[in-house]
């Protein structure tokens, strides 16, 4: 992959990598075309297709999570990838995921929310993502903003590192229900999938609030609604929701237009992100 990236360079051909786990749906693929705008006329795009196991926790699903090569692969074809770069745990970590020493750790907009829930995972994907950079070579990246604190890390970590990429982020590709698309949505069958959407019901009573009240809204009291919300649905459990600044990520007392809000839900055992602007 390596090689290849340098002699498409070596061309004069613009690299777009989007990162992914697999599972692919139409929010990936969304990803892809804005990869292949931003690669430009000549340009390469770059699916890679790793689950990685170092930004699983104990007890999470990294032995079940989806996994479809062959199917993914059709998808990137008729979606005219360039590559699919599907390496092998050996391939990433020499010594295995239990023998790495060397990681990378972004220190500040990683520790909330995602980085709080799940110990290590933000570790484990900043890494990743390095490695993906060394390999792939990109001229740009494109992750996706269900993923907010996600994005947001690996651009304060290409900034810190000095990495030359351009990291863009591309709108959240939702369900007609509203459910933000996800591959662990794969997990939820029949009334699962109906209560599954109560995250983007969150979403939708947040901006209400927020757009019906002439001042601030206390971010306690709004959390406290959105519980009540969450609790009308028999097999949803909150992990968690905040409201916070959208550059620095730091919660916020009151919630604005503009306020960033996230939140994690447990819809029987799948554990579901979503993230909005107020």
């Amino acid at each position: 992959m390596q090689r290849q990236a340098a002699r498409w360079r070596g061309q004069g051909a613009r690299v777009g990598l989007v990162p992914t786990m697999g599972g692919l749906h139409a929010g990936h693929l969304s990803l892809v075309r804005r990869a292949r705008k931003l690669a430009g006329a000549g340009g390469k795009v770059v699916v890679s297709i790793y689950v990685n196991p170092t930004q699983f926790g104990p007890g999470e699903d990294f032995a079940r999570y989806p996994r479809d090569l062959a199917g993914d692969a059709r998808r990137c074809r008729q979606a005219g990838v360039d590559v699919v770069f599907a390496p092998e745990d050996r391939e990433m970590y020499a010594r295995g995921a239990a023998g790495a020493s060397t990681w990378v750790v972004e220190e500040t907009l990683s520790r909330g929310m995602e980085g709080a829930s799940r110990p290590g995972h933000f570790r484990g994907v900043a890494t990743v993502v390095a490695k993906l950079f060394n390999l792939v070579l990109p001229d740009v990246a494109v992750f996706g903003a269900k993923d907010y604190q996600q994005a947001a890390m690996v651009k304060r970590m290409t900034r810190d590192l000095n990495f030359p990429v351009k990291v863009a982020v591309a709108p959240t590709c939702r369900e007609p229900d509203g459910l933000a698309m996800s591959s662990r949505n794969k997990y939820l069958e029949g009334d699962l999938r109906r209560q599954a959407v109560v995250l983007w019901q969150c979403i939708r009573q947040a901006r209400a609030a927020v757009r019906q009240s002439a001042r601030p809204v206390a971010a306690a009291q709004l959390k406290d609604r959105l519980k009540g919300l969450i609790g009308q649905a028999p097999a949803a459990r909150l992990d968690y929701v905040e409201f916070f600044d959208p550059a620095t990520l730091a919660p916020v007392s009151e919630a604005a237009r503009g306020t960033q809000m996230a939140l994690a839900v447990f819809v029987g055992k799948t554990r579901l992100i979503d993230n909005a602007r107020l």
